[in-house]
């Protein structure tokens, strides 16, 4: 199938998704504490939605590419939050491209497993109350986990990316992706340590979200 064809069936089934297609905006290079990287912006045409990709170093043929897919957490991510390890897991997969001199970040605006900020923190208000970070979302209305890996593998294509080591604990990412046709060749664990804070939440995402987890 040509590629303009292609490119009109996927534009259709974004906006039967209810977005646009995807554009990259922007792009400049970002010097960072962990090694320089090449930033670049993507907007969807329909929306305010804004995602992005952090490249270390040359993309080349596209095989093999150290890649993580981070989901937004302005807790974590900004303000350190000890209740969950996504602030770390994003410092450890940007260090570890560093070190490997190739890799790509991709940082998706899906705040709290797609919920939103605003919810993301009345269900921390749930979780003061006793119940986990599942039970929390339910009780507000919503699945457990509403993410979708979709803008990430378009964003992964339209960088020349051909197929991915992928940092992560979670399945469900795993089975997005390739659902999405692109090549997972490895899937390398970002651990982090439980303390007294997350000990809970990395259970529960062990034990009720799949997540392969083996320090808590």
């Amino acid at each position: 199938m040509p590629d303009t064809i292609i490119k009109r069936v996927r534009a259709a089934l974004a906006v039967l998704r209810g977005r646009g297609p995807l554009r990259r905006a922007a792009t400049a290079p970002l010097p960072t504490e962990y090694g320089d990287f090449q930033i670049y912006v993507y907007e969807n045409a329909s929306s305010e939605e804004t995602h992005v990709a952090l490249v270390c170093g040359e993309i080349g043929g596209g095989e093999r590419v150290l890649t993580r897919l981070h989901s937004t957490c302005l807790t974590g991510d900004v303000f350190h939050s000890a209740r969950c390890d996504c602030g770390a897991q994003l410092e450890r997969a940007l260090r570890r491209m560093a070190a490997e001199g190739r890799g790509v970040l991709v940082y998706l605006n899906q705040e709290g497993r797609g919920i939103g900020l605003a919810n993301k923190i009345r269900a921390y208000t749930l979780q003061d109350q006793g119940y986990d970070t599942v039970e929390a979302n339910v009780r507000l209305g919503f699945e457990p986990d509403l993410r979708d890996y979709d803008i990430g593998v378009e964003i992964l294509r339209d960088l020349g990316v051909r197929s991915i080591r992928l940092l992560s604990n979670n399945p469900r990412k795993l089975a997005s992706v390739t659902k999405h046709g692109l090549p997972v060749v490895e899937m390398l664990p970002l651990e982090i340590t439980a303390s007294d804070v997350s000990r809970r939440y990395l259970r529960t995402k062990k034990e009720k979200l799949g997540h392969k987890l083996s320090l808590v």
